[in-house]
C-alpha cells in the first residue's frame, strides 16, 4: 500500500482559489476540474505508439449554476484547459491540440448537476491519426447533491493540523480544501487496495469541523466499525474503513 501526495494539488488549488470566492453555486470549479480529468482518463484511445485522449470538452450546467459563472467563463475555461494539459503531460497522454473547454446550459439539469461531453477531434490534415469521437447526445452527468451545501471553510486554526494515517503506509497532511481517497493516482491519498474504488471517499472541513463522505463507491465506508451512508462528522482518533484499508483521522 502506498500513499502519494497529489501532484495536481497546485493546479486544483489555483482553480479553486481563484474562483471559489466568486461562486456560491452548488457546482464548484474544482469539482468540474476533477471530473474533466476523469473523463480524459476514461476516454483514452490506444494507437500503435501513443495513447490519445479527448481534446474538446463541453461542460453542461443548469441555468442556476451557469448564472454564477457570468463574466468569468473565459478565464475559468482557460484555467481548466491548463489543468487538463498538465494532467495529460503528467500521465503521458497525447493530445491532438491543446484542450478546449466550453460551457453550455441544459434546462433539464438541476442545481448541483453538471454534464461533460468529451470529444477527440483531430485537426485538418492529420488523416493518419485516430478518428474523431463523441457526439452531442452522449454526455456524462454528475451530481453534487450528496455533498453538503455549505461552502468549504478554512479549518479553525485552534483545532490544529489534520492528518490521515494509513495503516502500514504512513500519513498525509490534509489541505484546507480536503482530500479525496481512492485507487486513482489523481486522488490526494492513493490506496493500493483492490476493494477500494478509484475515487472512494473524501475528507473535508465543513462548518468548522470535519466530515467524511462516500463518493459513490462500490463497497462504501465505515467509521469506527459502523457503515456511513451519508456525510458523517469525524473527530480526532476516528478510524475510517475503505475496503480492507484503515485510515485514522487525527487533529494535531
Amino acid at each position: 500500500m502506498s500513499v502519494l501526495r497529489n501532484l495536481e494539488s497546485k493546479l486544483a488549488g489555483l482553480v479553486e482559489g481563484t474562483f471559489s470566492r466568486a461562486f456560491k453555486s452548488e457546482v464548484r470549479p474544482v469539482e468540474i476540474a476533477r471530473k474533466l480529468a476523469k473523463e480524459m482518463e476514461e476516454h483514452k484511445v490506444q494507437s500503435l505508439s501513443r495513447v490519445y485522449a479527448p481534446n474538446e470538452y463541453a461542460v453542461w450546467l443548469s441555468k442556476e449554476d451557469r448564472k454564477q459563472f457570468e463574466g468569468y467563463e473565459d478565464e475559468l475555461a482557460q484555467e481548466l484547459a491548463g489543468y487538463l494539459l498538465e494532467h495529460a503531460r503528467r500521465e503521458k497522454i497525447a493530445l491532438m491540440t491543446s484542450p478546449k473547454i466550453s460551457f453550455r446550459t441544459d434546462e433539464r439539469l438541476r442545481l448541483g448537476e453538471f454534464g461533460i461531453q468529451a470529444r477527440l477531434v483531430k485537426p485538418a490534415g492529420r488523416e493518419h491519426e485516430p478518428p474523431s469521437q463523441g457526439d452531442e447526445g452522449h454526455t456524462q452527468v454528475y451530481s453534487a447533491s450528496a455533498r453538503l451545501s455549505e461552502p468549504l471553510r478554512e479549518p479553525d486554526p485552534r483545532r490544529g493540523e489534520a492528518r490521515l494515517h494509513v495503516e502500514g503506509a504512513g500519513s498525509v497532511t490534509v489541505a484546507s480544501r480536503g482530500a479525496v481517497l481512492g485507487r486513482s493516482r489523481d486522488c490526494d491519498v492513493v490506496l493500493d487496495d483492490a476493494n477500494v474504488s478509484r475515487r472512494h471517499a473524501e475528507v473535508r472541513p465543513s462548518g468548522g469541523s470535519w466530515i467524511v463522505n462516500d463518493l459513490g463507491s462500490t463497497n462504501g465506508i465505515k467509521v469506527n466499525g459502523r457503515r456511513a451512508d451519508g456525510p458523517q462528522s469525524i473527530r480526532s482518533g476516528d478510524v475510517i474503513e475503505l475496503g480492507t484499508s484503515r485510515v485514522t483521522f487525527e487533529l494535531e
